[in-house]
């Protein structure tokens, strides 16, 4: 297989990777949502998540273009009807993240660069000893609602709740994290209100969190979490995109379960 030398990345997560493991001049545009490093050259942005310029990227004549989730499926479609070539992925779990970054690196023949980092990756989301974290005071896993979108409320995909759970806390829809479809992951705001949990944690797909929203609504003044001020937002870069960063939303998750 050739290696390919014009590639397009329609998710963050796929450009951070190739940059990491050095093949950034490999890539040829990438979507807005990816914070390009400053000390590297810039790429053409091409895309939005949902949507995409076609015309634009077809004109950079790519041998490769990379997409993921169900999201951007109908983006995929489209590519490919123009003749282009996509690698389209739909990883939801912390092991299927692992797998497709490691592809990724075999794809740009940068096998033992994507190992070191993966090594890395492996070691920072580790489970956390559950014993450092106890006090005298807390002995049980605290009680967590990650909410991912707001209208219509919405609990974390798959790897956010395994991340709660290496962290120490217990995901109170834990339940629903094997439903690969956002829309089967929505829940009542009631339910949220009886499930009761210790701390919300909050990263509404690039919109910015509105604290009051939440503690407004009715009968959320009943929830832990509201009652003790322990609403908190993780950067939508650090927690929803599946790729290396989300070293940075654990570490995040880490530190709000049990600094109160």
């Amino acid at each position: 297989m050739t290696t390919p030398q014009k590639i397009v990345c329609l998710s963050a997560e796929a450009a951070d990777w190739l940059w990491r493991i050095g093949a950034w001049e490999q890539v040829a545009g990438v979507t807005a949502f990816f914070d390009q490093p400053a000390d590297s050259v810039a790429k053409p942005r091409i895309s939005g998540f949902s949507t995409a310029k076609l015309d634009e990227i077809e004109k950079l004549e790519p041998d490769l273009i990379i997409a993921f989730s169900d999201v951007q499926a109908e983006l995929v479609a489209g590519l490919m009807r123009r003749g282009l070539n996509v690698l389209g992925t739909n990883q939801r779990t912390l092991s299927e993240i692992e797998a497709t970054l490691a592809l990724l690196g075999r794809l740009v023949d940068r096998e033992l660069e994507s190992e070191r980092w993966l090594t890395e990756f492996r070691a920072a989301l580790s489970p956390s000893p559950r014993s450092a974290f106890r006090t005298p005071l807390r002995t049980a896993r605290p009680r967590v609602y990650f909410e991912e979108w707001n209208e219509p409320l919405t609990s974390g995909i798959a790897w956010v709740s395994e991340l709660i759970e290496r962290a120490g806390g217990e995901d109170i829809f834990s339940d629903r994290r094997s439903k690969r479809s956002a829309a089967d992951r929505r829940v009542s705001p009631d339910l949220v209100v009886t499930r009761n949990p210790e701390v919300i944690l909050v990263s509404w797909c690039g919109r910015p969190m509105r604290k009051e929203e939440i503690t407004s609504r009715p009968g959320w003044d009943n929830v832990a979490a509201v009652r003790n001020g322990r609403i908190h937002e993780i950067r939508g870069e650090d927690i929803l995109q599946p790729g290396f960063r989300l070293v940075f939303g654990y570490e995040r998750i880490k530190e709000l379960l049990f600094k109160d």
